[in-house]
C-alpha cells in the first residue's frame, strides 16, 4: 500500500541567495503546497495576520510549548523567541500535504535531527560576487554590515554537505524548475513507497 504522507521541504542558504523569492514563486506555481508558519513572542507588525505571517504567542505560552517538546526547532533573537510548531507541520504532512519551510541553517539542522525524512535543500548564489551585488542592490545596509553578511555567507556555505540537494539560484525560473524536479524525484523514492509486492511483480 502506498504511503500518502506529504513531504517536509526545508529550504536554507546564505542571506542574499534568493530563498524567499524562490519559495514565493514555488508556492505560486504549486497552490497545493503549504507554507510553514512560525511562532514568535514579538508583537505583530502592521499588516501581519495571526496564522498567516506568524502564530503570535506570549513568552510564557512559548516556554510551555518548549517544555512540552512542541517545537521542531527554535531560537531566541533580540529578546524574542522564534520557532516552528510541530502540530501544524506534522498534521499537514499526515493529511498528505507537502509543506515548505524557509529557515536559517541552525534551525534546519535541528529539524534534521527530529525529522530526518525531510527534504533538505540548500540555495546558493552563482558566485560570491553575485551575492555581494544582490546585497548591495538592496540599499538597506551599511558597507560594514554588508561585509559581515558576506563573511557569514562564506561560513554558511560550509554546511552545504548537511543537505540532500543544492540549487544554484542563477535565474529564478530555472531554479524553481529544479526545486519542482526535486519534489517529483522525492515522491518517487522507493523508501517513500512501501508497496506490498504480489505475484504479478515477480
Amino acid at each position: 500500500m502506498e504511503n500518502n504522507h506529504g513531504l517536509l521541504i526545508v529550504i536554507s542558504g546564505p542571506s542574499g541567495a534568493g530563498k524567499g523569492t524562490l519559495c514565493q514563486e514555488l508556492l505560486r506555481q504549486m497552490p497545493d503546497l503549504r507554507y510553514s508558519v512560525s511562532s514568535t513572542t514579538r508583537c505583530p507588525r502592521p499588516g501581519e495576520v495571526e496564522g498567516i505571517h506568524y502564530y503570535f504567542r506570549q513568552r510564557q505560552e512559548f516556554e510551555v510549548m518548549l517544555a512540552r517538546d512542541e517545537m521542531l526547532e527554535w531560537a531566541e533573537f533580540c529578546d524574542h523567541y522564534y520557532g516552528t510548531p510541530r502540530f501544524a507541520v506534522e498534521q499537514a504532512i499526515k493529511d498528505g500535504m507537502d509543506v515548505i519551510l524557509e529557515i536559517e541553517i541552525q534551525g534546519a539542522l535541528q529539524i534534521k535531527k527530529r525529522f530526518p525524512q525531510g527534504v533538505f535543500t540548500f540555495i546558493v548564489p552563482p558566485s560570491l560576487d553575485v551575492l555581494s551585488e544582490r546585497i548591495h542592490k538592496r540599499g538597506t545596509e551599511s558597507e560594514e554590515v554588508i561585509q559581515k553578511r558576506l563573511a557569514t555567507a562564506i561560513r554558511e556555505l560550509e554546511y552545504v554537505t548537511e543537505y540532500d540537494y543544492v540549487v544554484i539560484n542563477d535565474e529564478v525560473p530555472l531554479a524553481v524548475d529544479k526545486l519542482k524536479s526535486i519534489l517529483v524525484a522525492e515522491k518517487c523514492r522507493v523508501k517513500r513507497k512501501p508497496f506490498v509486492f504480489k505475484g504479478e511483480y515477480k
